[in-house]
């Protein structure tokens, strides 16, 4: 079986709710999983100019200002057809000032929210989400 490697950027993104505390947009995706938004580097791009493009496309959201420092890969493969696929998604985190309603998915998702840290962890389905999700907090909580 031949083996394609991918390499995609993405947005962990938050906005702070009217009380300040952070909500963490989670996108449903149509084969039923949570996660966030991100998409294929294009020929010339950076990591941060796909991840930031690839917000805006699925979401609208392009106002995210993001947080230096944080960058952090995930690694997953699949085999789909007729490949063995490696792929590397290197995530940013990036604050909106976005409101909740404002958010206009792409034809990609079925469906969006923006939740808590507690809620977002049970919300996301892959663990590997997860760990992103965890640095993300103990990031921002330590700064």
């Amino acid at each position: 079986m031949k083996i394609k490697d991918h390499h995609s950027a993405g947005v962990l993104v938050y906005r702070l709710d009217m009380n300040s505390n952070r909500k963490y947009l989670l996108l449903h995706y149509p084969s039923g999983h949570w996660d966030y938004a991100k998409g294929h580097l294009e020929k010339g791009e950076t990591v941060t100019e796909a991840a930031v493009r690839e917000l805006e496309e699925e979401t609208g959201i392009n106002d995210v200002v993001l947080k230096e420092g944080f960058m952090v890969p995930m690694y997953y493969e699949y085999k789909g057809h007729g490949f063995f696929h490696k792929k590397t998604v290197d995530y940013l985190l990036g604050e909106t000032k976005l409101e909740e309603e404002k958010v206009v998915i792409s034809h990609e998702h079925q469906g969006s929210g923006w939740y808590s840290y507690e809620d977002a962890l049970n919300i996301l389905t892959f663990d590997n989400a997860k760990d992103i999700l965890i640095a993300a907090e103990s990031f921002l909580r330590a700064s």
